[in-house]
């Protein structure tokens, strides 16, 4: 290697801070190597005739150097998108009565199956939706599985039976949950880090205020009009946003981009040797994909730190889930509310999202700059963990408040004091597992993510089912105290487990780094 390619070696090799989005929860985290979509031309494209980059730094075609107008028309847009899943998520909690009475369920589960098993499809979509953006594009997978989304969620609308329903809501999820997947990237590839701050502040809200906006609209339509138009609303809106993002939402991912002008010059000059820096000849589609479902699983049985963060973070999204689907029978049984005025409680769960994002997304990476000033400037994943503790402590406090103040049937503003504490709870808690993660697993942080996305997908589909059966049997006082309960086993010897091993653990790993 010559002296001018060990320099570039060496600059690439230094640590850098990258500010990044996953599962709408904004942070910087450090990565060994600078992200490779932000490329110039390089020592090597100079030295290599055939090789097909960007034609300078300033080249207009590379999406980093669009105009910011461009670049917020593809931020809106993907915000929109994204923030589409999560209402239809959570939109029919309200309507579960009037659904159950129509489809003469009588079985509560199965009621509750209706709602939850949307969140099902989210354990399965992005294993293979990551994988497909990386082969066609990101705006490709995206547009195409909105329309997958929107078909399928009309048919909702016009469903007969519950078994049409829950097939319809199913296969919906699974469109509905490639913006969650994509959409991040998106962003990452249009903006510089610099640039990056306000457009990941929009973006993130998508997916936190989603869940609590949908039960809220859900409540007023299913009152005033039908269940159905829950459907054929979000149905309106998707059309809306699909028929912009066909105009203002272009390809953003680099690799597909200079794929096309790869092949665009092959044809001009007929030189069947020009390449990109991407060309592989392992970059198929069976490969990735037997990648992207094979790795996640791999990490979730051999490392024990994904295993115990997964299991805490689905735990987490269970309760959210059973939450949000429990939400309304409060306050339509217990506090007599007509369905619309219930669903406004909801607010206070959207608050809790959005100052638990707010809060802990700076005080998250202040903390650990200045853990990696003390430490001599060497950052350690070990350093995401001091929040994970009044994380862990906050979750059951708010249940326990939700939960004794809901059965003493005291005044609504303090079982919505009691959501609102744990959703911020919940929010902190995503958030440092997340970055942990991330920091932990470098180079397989999107497989360490796809392992805790099924884990904790599967317990938003499943902890639904069974919070009727418990609440008849507990009541919202000792139900949620059990809730609680199992929250402080699991979260608080985490962190400090964390903290004194995680070291050590993440030494003897082969995917681990450092």
């Amino acid at each position: 290697m010559s002296p001018e390619e060990e320099k570039v070696e060496a600059a690439h090799q230094q640590e850098k801070t990258y500010e990044e989005i996953r599962g709408g929860i904004p942070y910087e985290h450090d990565v060994e190597a600078e992200p490779p979509l932000e490329m110039k031309k390089s020592l090597r494209s100079l030295k290599d005739p055939n090789l097909v980059t960007w034609d300078s730094d300033k080249d207009p075609k590379n999406p980093k150097n669009w105009s910011m107008k461009r670049k917020w028309a593809a931020t809106l847009i993907v915000s929109c998108f994204t923030l589409v899943s999560p209402i239809s998520s959570s939109m029919i909690a309200p309507a579960l009565t009037p659904i159950s009475a129509e489809f003469g369920i009588t079985n509560q589960v199965e009621a509750q199956l209706t709602l939850s098993i949307f969140v099902l499809a989210y354990a399965i979509g992005p294993l293979f939706l990551g994988p497909l953006s990386e082969i066609y594009g990101r705006v490709l997978v995206l547009q195409l599985s909105n329309l997958f989304y929107l078909a399928w969620n009309l048919g909702c609308g016009f469903a007969q039976t519950s078994g049409q329903l829950m097939a319809f809501r199913f296969l919906s999820g699974l469109g509905g949950s490639a913006p969650l997947a994509i959409g991040g990237g998106v962003l990452s590839d249009t903006f510089f880090p610099e640039q990056r701050g306000r457009a990941i502040s929009i973006y993130s809200l998508a997916p936190l205020l989603g869940p609590s906006i949908g039960p809220i609209a859900g409540g007023f339509i299913s009152q005033n009009t039908t269940w159905r138009w829950c459907f054929y609303s979000t149905t309106i809106f998707t059309t809306v946003v699909q028929c912009f993002g066909v105009f203002l939402l272009q390809e953003t991912y680099a690799p597909t981009l200079l794929q096309w002008k790869r092949d665009k010059l092959r044809k001009e000059t007929g030189n069947m040797e020009l390449h990109t820096e991407f060309d592989s000849p392992d970059r198929t589609l069976a490969t990735t994909l037997k990648v992207a479902l094979k790795r996640p699983f791999k990490l979730l049985g051999t490392q024990p730190i994904v295993q115990v963060l997964a299991c805490y973070m689905a735990y987490l999204y269970g309760l959210m889930y059973l939450m949000l689907s429990t939400f309304p029978m409060l306050w339509s049984d217990r506090y007599g509310e007509s369905v619309g005025i219930g669903s406004l409680n909801f607010i206070s769960m959207g608050l809790g999202f959005f100052l638990g994002t707010q809060i802990t997304a700076p005080l998250n990476d202040a903390l650990y700059r200045r853990l990696k000033k003390k430490n001599n400037g060497i950052g350690k994943p070990e350093f995401r963990v001091p929040l994970m503790v009044p994380a862990s402590l906050v979750v059951p406090i708010g249940l326990f408040w939700y939960g004794w103040s809901a059965q003493a049937k005291v005044h609504w503003i303090m079982p919505n004091i009691g959501a609102c504490l744990f959703c911020a709870g919940v929010i902190v808690g995503f958030q440092c597992i997340q970055t942990y993660l991330v920091d932990s697993y470098t180079r397989y942080a999107a497989s360490a993510i796809a392992a805790a996305t099924v884990l904790r997908s599967l317990a938003g589909f499943g902890f639904p089912l069974f919070a009727p059966a418990m609440y008849n049997a507990l009541d919202f006082g000792w139900g949620n105290s059990l809730l609680g309960f199992v929250a402080l086993a699991l979260g608080i010897p985490a962190p400090f487990m964390l903290w004194k091993f995680g070291e050590k653990l993440r030494e003897r790993s082969k995917f681990a780094a450092g």
